[in-house]
């Protein structure tokens, strides 16, 4: 493969750049660039390219095997100024090396086996954490979590299939044993886990792309004031004249280490100005479709929009003693934010570990696959055929779900989403 090289650090002045290379000839590369280096440790060394000294640099060799790509890595450490590090670059292409792709250094790492697919996608989530629930969700995958339950369900369903092949392989010979309890109970330790994280997959999925929460009411009942103060800046327009507000505002925050999107919607009413209709209705549509909506009241003891299970329903405009809560004076904002938090982190207790649409297929396709072995095992030893096929089906989504076949066709795309030097 080609020796590649890319910044794995932010463009832009910093105290510290760092330059990376992987490939084959990443040690011959370095030793060009800073001398004689060790091949796996450190050293401080004087970085020389075609025009002279370029800077002092830490420079640390990772040998192959040993390293995040699984081949030689050499990484340069200099001061980050955009002139040092292009100066770095510059040298390293003068030596024959290639520049690195979006996400090409992780893509080695997942063909050398260091990453299965499913850590992959927890590193792209991780690199893309904006909250503590989103980083804690990453990291677990990035781990192996996922993995290692696959590599358990995998045991457990080759045995069932070889013990169901065994009978076949044995069919005009009388085989001591019943195998039948064994595969059910093999089958019935690892659907119930399966069904579990497909049963887990929307709330994993909110933790990952965020919920959302909106604000609604009749116009003038503080919504977009509440917002501001819930958001602490002046993130929507704020005025007595009602129907201001006429598209859906969003802003994006964390509530209790989770990522929210606020809404702010229209007023409820009935609008005759077109503009403002159309408004109601958007707000309507994105208030149906939220996780949770907070319901704010104004005089009125009856809200425009039933409240759902879970809902929030609070008085607002606390400031002339009216309610609970007022965005103009903050009163019972944190209360109301710790409610949310509350109500949102209940929703995200059953998490599975699964949080991507292909990681849902994979494992409902399993489950499918398992729920007819089931049914053939119990039909009887002349199913056996049809039960084995279905296991060796189960096996094959697992085998998807992490990876090691039929994902050729979605590398490229989920490689693109990464940044250049990872």
């Amino acid at each position: 493969m080609d020796t590649i090289f890319a910044t794995a650090t932010a463009p832009g002045k910093a105290g510290v750049a760092v330059v990376r290379v992987s490939g084959p000839g990443a040690l011959a590369a370095g030793e060009a660039l800073a001398g004689p280096l060790p091949a796996h440790g450190r050293r401080l060394a004087r970085l020389v390219g075609p025009a002279g000294l370029i800077d002092e640099a830490l420079v640390l060799t990772f040998e192959a095997g040993r390293s995040f790509t699984g081949e030689a890595v050499v990484e340069v450490q200099v001061h980050g100024s955009r002139a040092v590090v292009a100066a770095v670059l510059e040298a390293l292409a003068g030596q024959g090396l290639r520049p690195a792709e979006a996400g090409e250094f992780t893509r080695r790492a997942l063909e050398n086996g260091r990453l299965d697919l499913a850590q992959v996608e927890g590193l792209a989530d991780l690199i893309e954490a904006e909250t503590e629930a989103q980083r804690r969700q990453a990291v677990r995958v990035l781990a192996g979590a996922l993995g290692e339950k696959a590599a358990g369900w995998r045991v457990a369903l080759v045995r069932a299939a070889a013990l169901i092949e065994a009978t076949i392989d044995f069919a005009d010979e009388e085989v001591p044993v019943d195998v039948a309890p064994e595969v059910l109970e093999l089958i019935g330790r690892v659907l119930p886990e399966l069904r579990g994280e497909v049963a887990g997959y929307g709330a994993a999925e909110r933790l990952r792309e965020g919920f959302e929460v909106a604000i609604v009411g009749r116009p003038n009942a503080g919504k977009s004031t509440l917002l501001n103060a819930m958001a602490r800046r002046e993130a929507a327009i704020t005025s007595r004249v009602a129907g201001t507000t006429r598209d859906v505002i969003e802003v994006r925050m964390e509530i209790a280490g989770l990522p929210v999107t606020l809404l702010d919607t229209a007023g409820l009413r009935e609008a005759e100005d077109e503009v403002e209709r159309i408004g109601v209705e958007r707000a309507l549509q994105r208030a149906e479709a939220a996780d949770l909506r907070v319901i704010l009241l104004d005089g009125e003891d009856l809200p425009l929009m039933a409240p759902r299970e879970g809902d929030l329903t609070v008085r607002g405009k606390a400031d002339l003693g009216e309610g609970e809560v007022s965005g103009l004076t903050g009163q019972g904002v944190s209360a109301l934010l710790e409610q949310i938090g509350a109500r949102l982190a209940e929703r995200s207790a059953g998490a599975a570990t699964i949080h991507r649409q292909r990681q849902l297929r994979a494992v409902e396709a399993a489950v499918g696959a398992l729920e007819s072995a089931e049914a053939e095992v119990r039909a009887g030893s002349d199913r056996a055929e049809l039960a084995a096929e279905r296991l060796r089906e189960a096996t094959r989504a697992l085998d998807m779900l992490i990876g090691r076949v039929g994902v050729e066709n979605l590398l490229d795309e989920i490689f693109s989403s990464f940044c250049i030097g990872k």
